[in-house]
């Protein structure tokens, strides 16, 4: 069955519990689709982000996933096809928004091996291999969608590790399009500019100073709200969409053009 077929869509969003990943699992509920959810840590507020989507009529359930531990992949999938025949009596979902991440702030000088390597294990490996140990479980027709960032088209001091890992999956993006395109799975990448959350300590949302910046650098004349971002996550997820593919969609009011 597909997810074009006429039944209930379901969407997993990795870190949902907060900040991009719950705006957009929320804007996906508001357009009729079901949520799987994780979280690492945030256990309470994943079960606030469940209660809101069931208030919106949809069916929600969070688990929980450290997306930096690829160990930890195949019992996760195992979680995810039980919770779908036990909550759904289904065996797939339609789409994939890889979601989850961390930031630094770091020179290149400065930045440490283990940071690094928490970075690539974060947003490169854990996109790439859980996204594979899922493929099983997305139906045919589905889509994925992954985050990328600002960053790795115009660069800040500071960004390298963080922007390094964004490029690469803006590249496995377009491998897993070709790849993928037999069963009819389109896949994406989604790329915010600055967006006022408690990413990277709140920066861009508490200090006036690189709001303005940001905000005179950006075409639109402001700095990105969470909900920019979630309402691009369910217009590339909508059923009109499907025809876009292997594409990179920034979203960031037109930053550094």
């Amino acid at each position: 069955m597909t997810a074009t077929a006429s039944r209930n869509r379901i969407a997993l969003v990795t870190g949902a519990s907060r900040g991009l990943g719950r705006h957009s699992a929320l804007k996906l509920a508001e357009e009729g689709i079901d949520l799987i959810l994780t979280y690492q840590r945030g256990e309470a507020q994943a079960q606030e982000v469940v209660r809101q989507a069931e208030a919106l009529g949809r069916r929600a359930l969070a688990l929980q996933l450290d997306v930096g531990d690829s160990r930890s992949f195949d019992a996760f999938a195992a979680r995810v096809k039980s919770a779908l025949a036990s909550h759904w009596q289904r065996q797939q979902f339609d789409y994939l928004v890889n979601n989850a991440g961390t930031g630094l702030h770091a020179s290149i000088a400065e930045t440490t091996e283990e940071q690094f390597d928490a970075l690539l294990n974060i947003h490169l490996k854990g996109t790439f291999f859980l996204t594979q140990k899922l493929l099983p479980l997305i139906a045919d027709g589905g889509r994925i969608l992954n985050t990328s960032s600002g960053l790795a088209r115009f660069s800040f001091p500071g960004y390298a590790a963080y922007a390094a890992m964004k490029g690469g999956v803006e590249v496995l993006t377009r491998y897993l399009a070709k790849e993928l395109g037999p069963r009819g799975i389109s896949v994406n990448t989604v790329a915010p500019g600055a967006i006022a959350t408690d990413f990277n300590g709140g920066a861009v949302r508490d200090t006036a100073q690189v709001n303005a910046q940001i905000a005179g650098v950006t075409a639109l004349g402001r700095v990105g709200l969470p909900d920019d971002i979630g309402a691009a996550v369910a217009s590339l997820l909508a059923e009109g969409n499907g025809w876009i593919n292997g594409q990179r969609i920034e979203v960031s009011g037109g930053m550094m053009l």
